[in-house]
Formats: structure tokens, C-alpha cells, sequence
């Protein structure tokens, strides 16, 4: 088992198929996914990972949440999750999580909280039928009806379908196919709808009902920020170099 990822809902799309075809698609974000801490059975009592992604500003983070990022020598996260692994999928504090650990053809689970709907009525809520149109029925066409019975046992049971806060729930979407993916960008292209919101996190892990594919990078695919940073420098290097001998050249 290993870790899954934190996206932000940036909306849909569709993508065209080599054969012509198009698939509807959602794209997801990964904003710095970068491992947090770890949790292990010698001092936790369990295996996981905690990740980080996005960035907050000083100002909304608490002085506990402060220190919890600087001693991970980490930026300040807008959004922390908790990922159960196995024991040989443990990563390292700090380590980046780029957007090809999931491959295309892959199929996982998207955890997310639903749009709010507010107060709805049962019609709605609960696909209803509401009462007949005429016969009797003033007013009330689209109420609920009876929700109890007579004297016995004279209460309305716990869970009763009625009318209220409709939506704002946290719900998980299994066996959604990864259509693609876009490394350079940190894009994740997922077939279909997901949870949530535009702007929303959600959290991305493989499907539980299905054999993880054996072509997905195990324990996870990283991307190496030092070696980023170094090729940036060597690249630099040689025009400081040219410039300099220029100069001298020319005297200047």
C-alpha cells in the first residue's frame, strides 16, 4: 500500500482520444505535495505518511502549525492529510511527490466533500415522489407525508429520510480511470466527475477494489528538487563564464 496524493479541483475539460473519440475530464492540481512527517509502529503505533500541499500565509497559521512545518524544513501548508502505507512504501520529510505517480489507464479513489446544497425538501433530497395532485392535497404536494406511526411505538425513528441540510459531505469515488497526465504542470486529467467544489482539496489514492497496476512507480514517484536547482546552476554558469572573458578581452 502506498501513498496517495493532495489535489485542488481546478474544473473539466475533455481530451480527445488517439482513435477521435473524447472523454469528459477533471483536471486536478498538485501544489507541492511534500511529505510532512512519518508516522511509524515504534513510536505511533502505525505506518503513514503526512502530506502537505499548497501554501498559507503566515498570518492563518497557528504558532503549533508553524513549528510542525519548520521542523520539516517545509513551506507552510494550506492543506495536511494523513496517508496508512506499508512499512516499505515510508518516505523521507521533505520529499516532493510529482504528478506521474499515478500512470495513464490507472484506475483510483477521489475523497472529497460534496457542494453544499443547503436546506432542500425531500423531492429533492431524496428523489421523492411527493403527494397526489388534487384528491384531497391542498398546499402540500411536495412535502413527505407520514413520518411516524399510531400510538405504537409513537416516535419517528432515527434516520428517517425528511427534509434538511442537503450536500457538504465528505464522499469517496472509486475505480475513476486516470486519462493522462501532465509532469511538467502537475496535472492529473481523472475521467469523469469528482466531489467538491472548484478550488477544493481532495485526496487521490489507488483504487482499493482493483490490483494496483504493476507499471506505477512503487513506493512513489518523486521529483528531485537538489537536482533541479543544481542544473539550473551549471546551466547559468557558462554565460557568467563568457561574459567575464569578454570583459577581459575588451579590457572593460
Amino acid at each position: 500500500m502506498r501513498i496517495g496524493v493532495i489535489a485542488k479541483k481546478m474544473g473539466m475539460t475533455r481530451i480527445f482520444r488517439d482513435d477521435g473519440r473524447h472523454v469528459p475530464v477533471t483536471v486536478l492540481a498538485l501544489e507541492n505535495n511534500q511529505v510532512v512527517a512519518v508516522k511509524t509502529d515504534a513510536t505511533d503505533g502505525y505506518t503513514a505518511v503526512q502530506l502537505g500541499a499548497g501554501v498559507r500565509k503566515a498570518k492563518n497559521t497557528s504558532k503549533p502549525e508553524r513549528g510542525h512545518f519548520a521542523k520539516a524544513e517545509v513551506e507552510l501548508k494550506a492543506k495536511v492529510a494523513e496517508f496508512r502505507v506499508s512499512e516499505d512504501a515510508i518516505l523521507e520529510t521533505g520529499a516532493t511527490i510529482s504528478a506521474d505517480h499515478f500512470i495513464a489507464g490507472q484506475l483510483v479513489d477521489v475523497t472529497g466533500v460534496t457542494q453544499g446544497k443547503g436546506f432542500a425538501g425531500v423531492m429533492k433530497r431524496w428523489n421523492f415522489g411527493g403527494l397526489r395532485a388534487t384528491h384531497g392535497v391542498s398546499v402540500s404536494h411536495r412535502s413527505h407525508g407520514s413520518t411516524g406511526q399510531r400510538q405504537d411505538p409513537g416516535k419517528v425513528f432515527k434516520g428517517k429520510k425528511m427534509a434538511g441540510h442537503m450536500g457538504a459531505r465528505q464522499r469517496t469515488q472509486q475505480n475513476l480511470e486516470i486519462v493522462s497526465t501532465d509532469v511538467d504542470r502537475g496535472l492529473l486529467f481523472v475521467m469523469g466527475s469528482v466531489p467538491g467544489s472548484k478550488g477544493g482539496w481532495l485526496l487521490i489514492k489507488d483504487a482499493v477494489k482493483v490490483p494496483r497496476s504493476a507499471d506505477a512507480p512503487y513506493p512513489a514517484s518523486l521529483r528531485a528538487v537538489a537536482n533541479d536547482v543544481a542544473l539550473e546552476t551549471a546551466v547559468a554558469a557558462p554565460e557568467a563564464t563568457d561574459e567575464t572573458t569578454t570583459n577581459e578581452t575588451t579590457g572593460a
